[in-house]
């Protein structure tokens, strides 16, 4: 009995929530939500299922996990990118959605899980997290821009359409071998076009 708990207290130690995280989101987005288990996901790891429940209450726990700490890397990646210095090569709006683009293919599964997931009952457990690191996307647009978007109710739609253009050309090849060096020529151009056709409108 002795030796049993001690097995069942080293659990936690040996099987770090990073470790659930990273073979399950790969399950999610080959199996879809509905198609991944705890069960297959601790199959998966080497451990009986009960093991994970060690770190996460249930599978939408998991989930949401995933998908917030993808969603916090990518809001991070856009704070750093309205601090940057400028650049003598990229306009800092060109640097917002190249850095968007580069995060895409660099990330293609967590992008999978956090905008390509079409379930749903998951809505709810990446709604905040997803909107929180749109808000930041939307004020790096407004402060490369020099305007401020809550006090200009007519640019309200800016970040979002400029959102939809950068995401369809993430998406387009998200399924492909491509890497970010393959299409990068290509994003450099889609940045440009993006920048000015939203300068025309000024």
């Amino acid at each position: 009995m002795v030796n049993e708990m001690s097995a069942r207290k080293a659990v936690p130690e040996e099987l770090s929530r990073e470790k659930i995280m990273g073979i399950a989101r790969k399950m999610f987005v080959e199996s879809g939500y509905r198609g991944a288990s705890m069960r297959k996901i601790a199959q998966e790891l080497g451990y009986s299922h009960g093991a994970i429940y060690y770190h996460f209450k249930d599978k939408a726990e998991l989930f949401c996990a995933i998908v917030a700490h993808d969603f916090s890397d990518l809001t991070g990646i856009l704070e750093q990118l309205i601090n940057a210095p400028a650049n003598p090569e990229y306009s800092k709006l060109q640097m917002i959605f190249l850095g968007f683009i580069e995060y895409g293919f660099t990330h293609k599964s967590q992008y999978e899980l956090m905008f390509l997931i079409d379930d749903p009952d998951l809505y709810a457990y990446s709604q905040t997290e997803k909107n929180e690191s749109y808000d930041k996307f939307a004020k790096a647009v407004f402060h490369a821009l020099g305007i401020t978007g809550e006090h200009s109710p007519g640019y309200a739609m800016i970040p979002w359409t400029l959102f939809l253009a950068l995401h369809g050309f993430v998406s387009y090849y998200l399924h492909t071998e491509q890497t970010y060096e393959d299409i990068e020529p290509l994003a450099k151009v889609h940045a440009k076009f993006l920048e000015a056709g939203l300068i025309s409108m000024f």
